[in-house]
């Protein structure tokens, strides 16, 4: 379970175990750490929120299905944007749910996601999949993964050597990203870079 709000992952906790059948493995703060922690305890389902530090839910998705092909991954967040819900499916998620939905929305989408089956809050509606199947790779986000992880850091506030010593990159390699980054999306400082990243949910405002 990834959420930098220690109450929501308690509660989801709590929630979760009073199932017997469920265990959670692995609370984590940041994109980051949780990516770590999916490496070690390998998982069946990761609950990921959307607006996370140092890796945000969308890239932890991409990167969680990448070396964890059959994990199964779970967007529980407050945003009821159908574009954000879109972005996710494209990641590799399979499940999404609101906050603001109750609690047997999140039990059933465990419970969907345990035995291999999607399970979407109302906020994707049926149009919405329908998209989603015709959509091809090119409506996706031009950034690259790497570069979108370069552009998190970057709107958080961390200097190049700190987002190499992160990403175990050179610094050299991060201002690569991030020139290419800001070229691609026509930006010329780091405070409209900023911007960007909190328009576009990277990071929270």
């Amino acid at each position: 379970m990834a959420d930098d709000h220690y109450a929501v992952r308690r509660g989801v906790r709590n929630l979760l175990e009073t199932r017997p059948n469920l265990c959670v493995v692995a609370e984590s703060p940041t994109g980051r750490a949780a990516l770590e922690d999916a490496r070690a305890v390998k998982p069946d389902i990761a609950i990921v929120d959307f607006s996370i530090p140092e890796l945000n839910g969308l890239d932890l998705t991409v990167a969680l299905k990448r070396e964890l092909p059959r994990i199964e991954i779970m967007v529980y967040t407050m945003h009821d944007r159908e574009d954000l819900a879109l972005d996710a499916l494209r990641a590799g998620a399979r499940g999404y749910v609101l906050k603001s939905d109750t609690e047997k929305h999140l039990l059933a989408a465990v419970d969907a996601l345990s035995v291999r089956r999607p399970y979407f809050s109302d906020v994707v509606s049926e149009t919405l999949l329908e998209r989603f199947l015709k959509s091809s790779p090119a409506t996706q986000a031009t950034l690259t993964h790497r570069e979108r992880e370069v552009v998190q850091l970057i709107a958080e506030g961390k200097i190049n050597k700190e987002i190499g010593f992160i990403l175990d990159i050179s610094v050299k390699t991060v201002e690569t990203h991030r020139a290419s980054a800001m070229q691609k999306l026509k930006l010329r400082t780091t405070a409209e870079l900023v911007r960007f990243a909190v328009r576009n949910d990277i990071i929270q405002a």
